[in-house]
């Protein structure tokens, strides 16, 4: 496992976080779900626990997929590109990933100059985080 974490290469943003993108992807569909941050130990924790892990630069702490909606995402596959800054997970989703309710967080599609809902909504998200997303409580914002 050290030997896999060690050839990533984490990318230090603007606020001095060492980051990795995670893009995550439906390991039978292949649909793309999420994409999201990790730092050393969210990988670490993910790898460890099979259960996906990642960075909040919002939150900025670590947070399990599903902590808080029940939506947990079980790792199938990791995969490293060919630069070590980016990791593909193929990933058994429970219910959906994206925190508005929809499966995939790309739910939204560009058609002819306009954006078109393409994907069903799951979940009520106003029901399961309050009224407020998990990034707005972060950042203190009243919705």
């Amino acid at each position: 496992m050290n030997e896999f974490i060690d050839r990533v290469k984490f990318r230090v943003n603007i606020a001095g976080e060492a980051l990795a993108i995670a893009v995550v992807q439906d390991y039978r569909t292949l649909e793309v779900l999420m994409v999201a941050f990790m730092n050393r130990n969210a990988l670490e924790e993910t790898l460890e626990t099979e259960k996906m892990t990642y960075f909040s630069t919002s939150r900025e702490r670590i947070w399990i997929k599903g902590e808080t909606s029940g939506n947990f995402q079980k790792v199938k596959e990791v995969k490293i590109d060919c630069d070590g800054d980016a990791l593909l997970f193929k990933v058994e989703q429970k219910r959906a990933a994206c925190h508005k309710g929809y499966y995939s967080c790309f739910f939204r599609t560009y058609e002819n100059g306009k954006v078109k809902l393409t994907g069903e909504r799951i979940f009520d998200d106003q029901r399961v985080y309050g009224g407020q997303s998990p990034t707005a409580k972060a950042r203190g914002l009243v919705l």
